[in-house]
């Protein structure tokens, strides 16, 4: 730093803000885990379908026209995560979102996404502006 210069300080008091309660760092990775596995497009396309209720594993392959095998191994990540459950009827498995968080969380991103492709939103600056 030269002589001149003042060291960089916030001037952004957070008197008024919420406090935050404590988060301990295995449920951050477990949030990070969800994140990830909502972050691939064909398994977020699944869930998406799921926003309809319970469905059938061989109805998830015709809407997503691809392979039954690439279908379970895409389900079988979104379960081991907690975003879907899974039930047995004699020979057909059914699924559907897990509770109604995930439900929530599915249509606020998507909802967020939809602002964010809205040309009112792109066009404001941003906090880094």
């Amino acid at each position: 730093m030269m002589n001149n210069e003042q060291p960089l300080t916030c001037s952004h008091t957070h008197s008024a803000s919420p406090v935050l309660p404590v988060v301990d760092p295995e449920s951050l990775e477990r949030a990070a885990r969800l994140f990830r596995a909502l972050g691939d497009g064909p398994r977020l396309r699944i869930l998406h379908l799921l926003l309809r209720g319970e469905t059938c594993v061989s109805e998830i392959v015709t809407a997503t026209a691809d392979k039954f095998s690439t279908i379970s191994q895409r389900l079988r990540i979104l379960r081991s995560e907690g975003l879907v459950r899974r039930r047995r009827d004699g020979s057909h498995v059914y699924y559907a979102l897990a509770d109604d968080h995930v439900k929530d969380l599915l249509r606020n991103a998507l909802a967020h996404a939809r602002e964010l492709d809205s040309p009112t939103i792109s066009q404001l600056p941003s906090e880094d502006d």
